[in-house]
């Protein structure tokens, strides 16, 4: 009877392994001790360790679907079959599982034993398994095909579950198998993975899958992962060697499987800085090398290696490093591309005379070259447009190119003492349109007023420009409006701590409110009120041209929006400036909110904590109607010299409103955020059109016949002696067209000033 029993337990192991194995069965029944060994695919690992995960699958995932398999992975069939744990009637019996007497239990991945002795064959193992086991080499892991027993260094381990077969596919125990490679593992809460690191390599495994991830990459197992009885998590064998990267041999006599855990260390370095001159650049080689778990990098061994390179061209660096158990990583290698130093610019002009009159327009002609046309500035000096007293002048010209370099190069011209034009002359017909010139400005108060009316369009504004200065979290303004209007927001942050602005719309009726955003500009946060006005009417005009700002937003009943979201983009830090103008349009009544609060608070949950702030006495706040003021001037301009006269309080009336808040009487003064829209329909040939401020400084834009015009181009405009350049009419009568807004932070009143040009002389 019990030789019965052993023939037919050895019949079923061989069979069974037959069928599973590569030529096993062939070897089993020639009864050859041959060992077959198995080299994975290179698939690599890595991430970060959790000492948190669990030595088991994750319940909570035991009801999610299997996952579906990625069609861009590859499955693993060029790996060799699983080796198949079969179950041995000859075996002795051990329900509990456990070592045998003189092994003691411990967890997953734990010396049994620490004698470094063998345990008899009564473990699982037949007896000529024990010299098998023996003779492994250092760095070897053995595993038993019908048991949960291994060994590693003589010493023996107990897994949690024995290798299981599942459909023709073998099984492990995930955690105890890459505990005793000594990887990093972890169970990742937010995915419901299991994920092991080596080095900068990251592997994840799912319950219930038939794909694993390797850095990303998808690759299809044989079958599905998947959870014992006793909360395990079981993976096919041949996924998570070739994972590991773990070759392994097979013993179909012994029924062993000896895979080689030897962990070397990985090396890594990159190199700085990204372009490297010969000759030039100190190359910096930072090193990002790991050890195996316990190990420590002791050693290391460039080839290649230069801390600068003397000859442009390609050079391979190559790096090892050596762990404190003696092993040496893989060679990691980097390819250097060094460049040949770059040249500087070539700085060149000319102009097209070597002699001018006084007063003679002077034309410049930058001939500057770069060998990769990379010139990022072009500074000159005293590159006047003409000269209005005789002797040489000397002009210089600096160029750089985006590597930092320089060149600079001079030329001398000689001013003879003829006289072409005077100054005055020479500046209202040749300055560029958008720059500036300084005249008499005392004279202009003197010249005729252009007489003009105006009509209103419905438009309603909100300004919100005071405090200006503000120095503690609250409402600053808060307006209910519907139909068209717009906002001007001005306010610097003097709190003494970050903050943020919002514009909160709040819908009170039953029914959606419709916005919608027509056109918007803002500028800031910055510490230049003026500048940061400029550029908010820059920005502003510019979506009127490229409708680059509409947009459609539905508040629903009782709801609240932030609008404007540029505005709270950044935070405003103390000492800062915000600009924002805009034309909205709303179908339904909305309450608009300005706010400023704290940088780190959340506007809508703090809203209703806020108080709205007293106005600072100065700067002006206020809901005012009819926003939008229309010129049109169907009588001759420019056949003598006169002014248009804006925001003066005489021509230009100031608005009158409400501050809303409070329901106190409020004027516009200056009408900042009133839009001007001024035709002029009969300006005469060889017009002159320049921008005079009256009231101060003054740094904005315009629109001139559609196409913007900055005020000015550099610098600033000082009343009242600076004129910038409008607009020259040709040989016939022209309609002019302007549009305009006073900049906050700037200074009103302001002139356009009309006057004929002087006659043209030939050279």
């Amino acid at each position: 009877m019990k030789f019965r029993r052993l023939l037919l337990s050895t019949i079923l192991a061989a069979s069974q392994m037959a069928m599973i194995l590569p030529n096993a069965g062939a070897d089993a029944a020639s009864t050859q001790a041959t060992g077959q060994t198995y080299q994975q695919g290179d698939s690599a690992s890595s991430a970060s360790t959790d000492p948190s995960a669990q030595d088991s699958a994750n319940p909570d995932e035991w009801t999610n679907p299997p996952a579906t398999p990625d069609p861009s992975g590859s499955p693993d069939s060029n790996l060799p079959a699983d080796p198949v744990s079969t179950p041995d009637p000859s075996a002795p019996a051990d329900a509990s599982g456990s070592p045998t007497t003189g092994t003691p239990t411990e967890n997953p991945g734990s010396p049994a034993s620490t004698s470094g002795s063998l345990p008899p064959s009564s473990t699982g193992a037949p007896a000529n398994s024990a010299q098998a086991i023996s003779a492994a080499s250092p760095g070897k892991l053995i595993l038993l095909l019908n048991s949960n027993i291994m060994y590693q260094n003589g010493i023996q381990y107990k897994a949690t579950e024995p290798m299981a077969v599942k459909d023709g596919v073998s099984y492990v125990a995930i955690r105890s198998l890459v505990n005793r490679v000594g990887l990093a593992i972890r169970y990742d809460s937010a995915t419901k993975e299991t994920v092991i690191t080596r080095g900068s390599d990251e592997m994840r495994f799912k319950l219930n899958s038939n794909t694993y991830k390797v850095n990303g990459v998808v690759t299809t197992m044989r079958g599905k992962s998947y959870a014992t009885k006793n909360s395990n998590f079981m993976v096919p064998f041949t996924s998570i060697t070739a994972a590991l990267k773990l070759p392994y041999v097979l013993d179909t006599k012994t029924k062993l499987i000896t895979l080689d855990v030897t962990a070397k260390p990985t090396a890594k370095f990159t190199v700085l800085p990204n372009e490297i001159i010969a000759g030039e650049t100190q190359v910096t080689y930072q090193t990002m090398s790991t050890a195996p778990a316990g190990q420590s990098i002791v050693n290391e061994e460039w080839t290649g290696r230069q801390e600068i390179f003397s000859t442009p061209g390609s050079y391979v660096v190559s790096y090892r490093v050596q762990d404190s158990a003696g092993n040496w990583s893989d060679w990691y290698s980097v390819t250097i591309n060094v460049e040949k130093p770059h040249t500087p610019p070539v700085a060149a002009f000319t102009t097209d005379k070597d002699t001018y009159k006084m007063g003679e327009k002077i034309t410049y002609i930058d001939q500057s070259t770069d060998e990769e046309n990379s010139i990022t500035s072009a500074v000159w000096e005293n590159n006047k447009l003409a000269f209005f007293t005789p002797g040489p002048q000397t002009v210089r010209l600096k160029v750089t190119n985006k590597y930092g370099l320089t060149s600079t190069v001079e030329h001398t011209i000689t001013i003879s003492g003829e006289t072409l034009y005077n100054e005055s002359d020479f500046n209202k017909l040749f300055v560029p349109v958008g720059d500036k010139y300084q005249f008499e400005g005392s004279e202009v108060p003197s010249w005729d007023k252009v007489n003009y009316t105006f009509t209103t369009e419905p438009v309603t504004l909100i300004r919100s420009n005071s405090p200006e200065t503000n120095y503690s979290e609250g409402i600053l303004y808060r307006e209910t409006t519907v139909g068209r209007a717009r906002f001007m927001i001005h306010h610097a942050n003097a709190v003494g701590k970050d903050v943020k602005m919002y514009v909160v719309a709040t819908n009170l009726n039953d029914s959606p409110a419709n916005l919608y955003i027509d056109t918007l500009g803002f500028a800031g946060p910055n510490e230049n009120a003026t500048a940061t006005g400029k550029l908010s009417v820059k920005r502003y005009f510019s979506s009127m041209q490229t409708r680059s700002a509409e947009q459609d937003i539905t508040i629903a009943p009782r709801e609240q929006k932030i609008i404007f979201s540029e505005l709270s983009a950044q935070k405003m830090k103390p000492g800062q400036v915000i600009s924002l103008l805009s034309d909205i349009y709303t179908d339904y009544p909305v309450q608009f909110d300005v706010i400023m609060i704290d940088a780190s608070k959340d506007p809508l949950n703090t809203l209703p904590q806020l108080s709205v702030l007293d106005r600072d006495g100065v700067h002006n706040r206020g809901t005012y109607p009819e926003a939008t003021r229309s010129i049109q001037y169907d009588e001759v301009l420019g056949d003598k010299p006169k002014r248009l006269l804006i925001g003066d309080n005489a021509s230009d009336p100031f608005q009158t409103g409400f501050d809303t808040p409070f329901y106190t009487p409020s004027t516009n003064a200056g009408n900042f955020g009133v839009l001007y829209k001024i035709r002029t329909t009969k300006v005469a040939p060889h017009t002159l059109i320049t921008f005079n401020p009256r009231g101060g400084t003054y740094v904005g834009s315009i629109m001139v016949n559609g196409m913007m015009v900055d005020l000015p181009v550099s610098g600033v405009l000082n009343a009242p002696n600076d004129a910038a350049v409008l607009y020259r009419t040709g040989d016939r009568e022209e309609t002019i067209d302007f549009v305009f807004t006073a900049a906050p932070g700037s200074n009103l009143s302001v002139n356009l000033l009309f006057q004929p040009l002087p006659e043209v002389k030939p050279e």
